[in-house]
């Protein structure tokens, strides 16, 4: 196990990729907290994996990477708990779509505060509570292969992700200097409840039947197929242990080949 006794925070981790890195990383070893705005949702995720998984490994929080006083009570709640954070996985995100001349502040605002800035200042927090405890740690960024191009139904959200990756870049440089590692992954088209949504909004947008677009992304994939939450976790493990301390700032592709960077 590559994980044992780490402590690792994830963040969107009651549901899609960010629940399978949490049950990966309990396999690995790790003890692992939930963190989620969704605080119901947290509850069923700790619910489910405690018993799978010793209850005194796993912690759930409600956490809004928005609110700065809220990113702060999780960092203080999981030292209190457990004496310090050596992982965090910023996995937590948000998505809408529209031409851009029907793109609202509202919806430009909303993306840029959860998949941007709420990224950075779950991770600086994180990242300070490191630096105090004097043992290093790793931070993983969870991008998008929208990040590296754009698109023209989905220009904010490939922005905010293009954000993501030039930030792990910068506190990948900044940190490594404390013994922080600060890598990226970037997922391409993911089979998880969210691609409903996006489907659906494609269908409204370039007037598709409800599934086509889906269909269309999956085979256009060169692998064969959409990726699944469970294809990810190797890269976060990767990204969380020993195996990676010489990989810095860096953001992998984790896509089946639609992306080639």
């Amino acid at each position: 196990m590559k994980l044992t006794n780490k402590i690792a925070v994830i963040t969107g981790g009651a549901r899609g990729i960010g629940l399978a890195i949490v049950q990966r990383y309990l396999a690995e070893g790790a003890s692992v907290v939930v963190a989620d705005i969704d605080q119901t949702a947290v509850e069923a995720a700790v619910s489910i994996l405690q018993q799978h998984s010793p209850a005194e490994n796993i912690m759930g929080v409600a956490l809004n990477v928005c609110d700065q006083r809220s990113i702060d009570a999780m960092v203080e709640a999981v030292t209190h708990r457990f004496g310090r954070i050596d992982i965090l996985v910023n996995n937590a995100a948000v998505f809408d779509m529209a031409p851009v001349l029907e793109v609202s502040e509202a919806s430009f605002d909303k993306q840029f505060a959860v998949n941007t800035k709420g990224m950075f200042f779950t991770l600086q927090a994180v990242a300070r509570s490191m630096v105090a405890s004097g043992q290093g740690g790793k931070i993983i960024n969870m991008a998008s292969q929208a990040g590296r191009r754009g698109e023209a139904l989905v220009s904010v959200y490939c922005a905010s992700k293009a954000a993501v990756i030039s930030l792990t870049q910068s506190c990948g440089l900044d940190l490594i200097k404390h013994g922080i590692n600060v890598n990226g992954i970037a997922p391409g088209v993911v089979d998880t409840p969210m691609w409903e949504e996006v489907d659906a909004l494609f269908a409204r947008f370039e007037n598709r039947p409800l599934g086509e677009k889906k269909r269309l992304v999956g085979e256009a994939v060169p692998f064969g197929r959409m990726g699944l939450p469970d294809d990810h976790t190797g890269a976060a493990v990767f990204l969380a242990s020993h195996d990676s301390d010489f990989v810095v700032a860096q953001t992998l592709n984790v896509d089946g080949g639609n992306w080639m960077s």
